[in-house]
């Protein structure tokens, strides 16, 4: 009889042992995954460029076949907005990029509203004009590899003024007046409209100031 108990315990031992192997819970270090890296934005920097990054005489270019042709489209969409005498136009322009173009260091939202505020003599449609005698200055392609590079008119916004040619200095008093010179020379650079548009043809700032 005992011998029938013993052979029954050895039969049962294995069952058990896989019962437990089956009720084994596997344990997994769960680890979370990477944080995605952010996606670098444009974001261009209108304010005036330090000394390191003026730019050089050989820089300069009138040749527009030189520019890409997404930046060539997007002047002369704003110039043919400001030649129409449109403000209105011109803003519709700015809508046309991803974000609109910085017109003022200030808070202001409202362009035609800032330019209307700041030429009312002309219920801001001088702003056009200094737009069209911009654009048709030289320009420089400046802070090249970088999310800020653009396309900059004027060309001499990134130039030692008192480096400048007579021809250029011509040019120069197309937009500003010789006092205006006189006190930008003082201050160190050009600090009066410019404009940018970025590689894409994306319009990143028309603006006047430091």
């Amino acid at each position: 009889m005992w011998r029938l108990c013993l052979a029954l315990v050895l039969l049962t031992l294995p069952v058990s042992g896989t019962l437990l192997a089956q009720n084994r819970v596997r344990t997994e270090t769960i680890r979370p995954a990477p944080a995605p890296t952010p996606a670098i934005k444009f974001e261009a920097d209108p304010h005036i460029a330090a000394d390191s990054a003026r730019v050089a005489a050989a820089d300069i270019s009138n040749d527009l076949s030189q520019l890409p042709p997404a930046v060539a489209r997007t002047r002369e969409r704003i110039l043919a907005a400001a030649r129409s005498g449109d403000l209105q136009k011109l803003v519709a322009v700015m809508q046309t990029s991803e974000t609109i173009p910085v017109f003022s260091f200030t808070e202001d939202k409202d362009p035609i509203a800032f330019w209307k505020a700041n030429y009312p003599d002309s219920e801001g449609i001088e702003v056009l004009s200094i737009l069209t005698t911009i654009l048709e200055t030289g320009f420089v392609r400046v802070d090249q590899g970088t999310p800020q590079e653009v396309y900059l008119w004027p060309y001499f916004a990134r130039m030692p003024l008192d480096a400048l040619t007579p021809e250029q200095k011509v040019e120069l008093f197309r937009i500003v007046t010789g006092a205006d010179y006189k006190d930008m020379v003082d201050f160190g650079a050009y600090s009066f409209y410019r404009l940018g548009i970025a590689p894409d043809g994306g319009w990143q700032f028309f603006v006047s100031g430091d």
